[in-house]
């Protein structure tokens, strides 16, 4: 194998198995992204029962149990919420993406709604900016 097969081999085995990385805004720091941390932590937890994280999603009309694999690391801003993803799997292995917004009053840090934003790397639109 060539020098230049086994980089975009290399490249294609690391894009596939690991997380995409998410949007991160730079200026989300301190106390501000340790509470949306915690917040998003909190939320997943709150919400897992035996059949797992429940969430409805729209795209089938369906109430899912999904298994929390993990957050991603980033978060941004849109509208007035700080948005990060969360990794979550069905009994069928299907991957999904869920865009956790979390909502800042008196300082008190929370979820206030979570959308499926992808369902195995296919994207579900939605806005947030114009509420």
């Amino acid at each position: 194998m060539t020098h230049s097969l086994r980089l975009i081999t290399l490249i294609l085995f690391i894009g596939l198995t690991h997380p995409a990385f998410a949007a991160d805004d730079p200026g989300i720091q301190g106390k501000t992204r340790t509470d949306v941390v915690a917040a998003m932590n909190a939320h997943v937890t709150e919400n897992t029962i035996s059949e797992g994280y429940v969430i409805y999603d729209s795209g089938d009309g369906k109430v899912k149990g999904l298994t929390f694999k993990g957050l991603h690391s980033g978060i941004v801003k849109k509208g007035d919420f700080y948005v990060s993803c969360a990794d979550f799997t069905d009994s069928s292995g299907n991957l999904y993406d869920v865009d956790l917004l979390v909502g800042e009053s008196d300082g008190d840090f929370r979820v206030y709604q979570a959308l499926v934003h992808k369902v195995n790397g296919e994207k579900r639109a939605y806005e947030v900016e114009d509420n």
